[in-house]
């Protein structure tokens, strides 16, 4: 459902004062992005627009929305009944899904009557920001894993069940393999997975390190594919021993329907590294070297890269907490700037602040050989060169799996263009965005928004 009220007071006030100034149908065009990177960030993954345009298309203010305003804050009469004809009328140009992005290119702009667009800002921003953030992180932990399976974890530590869904779409978008979230595999066609948890065994074994064996065999015995087993309840050697052997029973057919084997162990706890290489060793002298270590427990980009330059030999990971909430980066500097109103180019001239007037288009140099940040209605400014804002068919119906697919495949279309030096997580290389001679002359002559 789309709440019409889940937005700030002062967009309301402002749109009120538009309306009974006569200026709330002028056109005007605002520009939604990201001021700055945030630490340690060299780009940025798009994210966010199919729900942002879901929203665009389901927005009206009903009688009910329009008596709990009026509870609210007052407001003149003839604004409420203004707010009645309202829904979205307007232009969207947009960076797809799942493309690479930098600091100050647009991620979307508005043309739109004045008072529609205004009343707009405050959930275009939290539709966007929370997704670019977690989407970028997602493709961090991507980047740190090197080819190594990552699944998404975050749910149970997200900020809210909306939250996880966007976390779990990132993740879905940035390339990872499954999600614990069964909601999110459902609605974007993306697979399920999870292991055991510490109370299972714990109730199972009735807190007898001793009935851990018996456990494992018995979620072994009702697991419907091939299981992964929690090996770090009690003593994790131990726990390696005795998942071994239920490989093996698996193996020979004596758990369950028989075809089966164990897929992997997993380790929450402890030396993870020093552990990995101990599962490794015992695993595979028991001849089960196709059994995979997977690791969970407060991961990150920066722990995962940690863990493998030890040599750890872990083949996958299941990221939660820090990934679900981009814990070092949980939101970003976005922001939705009025860029033109009546026709009229406006820009803010605040120090530190400053905005460049005028509707947008950037332009990506073959190979990521730098953006060029221009006027909408200027040329392409160097052979080759790809323009990245593209209208938005707001009207249009697009299903959820399907647009998590084509965000997934664009987005390893660009990550996989993307040299080295700007991937890196922790002192990546400044990405050159140029700005157009045709627009810095208007930037200088640009009045204030009036």
């Amino acid at each position: 459902m789309v709440d019409p009220l889940l937005t700030d007071l002062y967009e309301f006030t402002m749109a009120a004062a538009l309306v009974a100034e006569g200026r709330a149908e002028t056109p005007a065009t605002f520009s939604l992005y990201v001021r700055n990177l945030p630490p340690n960030r060299g780009y940025l993954v798009a994210a966010g627009l199919h729900e942002a345009v879901r929203f665009l298309r389901a927005w009206r203010f009903d009688d009910e929305a329009i008596a709990r305003l009026a509870e609210t804050a007052p407001f003149d009469p003839a604004f409420l009944d203004w707010l009645r004809r309202v829904h979205f009328t307007g232009r969207v140009r947009a960076v797809p899904e799942g493309r690479i992005v930098f600091a100050s290119e647009p991620l979307l702009e508005i043309d739109a009557p004045f008072g529609e667009a205004q009343l707009l800002e405050t959930a275009l921003l939290f539709l966007l920001t929370f997704p670019t953030a977690v989407a970028t992180k997602a493709a961090r932990c991507r980047e740190a894993a090197a080819g190594r399976t990552l699944v998404d974890f975050g749910l149970r530590r997200a900020h809210g069940g909306e939250a996880g869904m966007m976390a779990a779409r990132g993740a879905a978008i940035a390339g990872y393999a499954a999600t614990s979230n069964v909601a999110a595999a459902a609605r974007y066609g993306f697979p399920a997975s999870g292991t055991m948890a510490h109370s299972f065994l714990t109730a199972l074994a009735g807190n007898d390190p001793a009935g851990e064996l018996g456990a494992f065999r018995a979620f072994a015995e009702q697991y419907r594919g091939d299981p992964v087993l929690l090996v770090d309840t009690w003593d994790t050697a131990g726990g390696i021993d005795n998942a071994i052997v239920v490989a093996k029973e698996l193996e020979a057919g004596k758990l369950g329907n028989g075809g089966r084997r164990l897929a992997g162990i997993r380790l929450d706890s402890g030396d993870v590294a020093a552990l990995a290489r101990l599962a490794r060793k015992r695993l595979d002298a028991a001849g089960l070297p196709d059994v995979a270590i997977f690791a969970s427990g407060g991961l990150d980009e920066f722990e995962i890269a940690r863990l493998l330059a030890a040599g750890a030999p872990i083949d996958g990971f299941g990221v939660g907490t820090n990934f679900a909430t981009s814990a070092d980066a949980p939101t970003l500097e976005t922001v939705y700037k009025l860029v033109a109103v009546d026709g009229r180019p406006m820009a803010k001239h605040s120090a530190g602040k400053a905005t460049l007037p005028g509707a947008k288009q950037v332009w990506r140099r073959p190979g990521f050989g730098g953006d060029v940040l221009g006027l909408a209605d200027e040329p392409c400014p160097a052979p080759g060169a790809e323009p990245l804002l593209e209208d938005v068919d707001v009207d249009g119906r697009h299903d959820d799996a399907e647009a998590t697919a084509a965000a997934r495949r664009r987005f390893e279309a660009d990550w996989s263009s993307l040299p080295l030096e700007y991937r890196d997580i922790t002192n990546p290389r400044r990405y050159a965005v140029a700005v157009s001679e045709r627009l810095k002359a208007l930037s200088d002559n640009a009045p204030g928004p009036g």
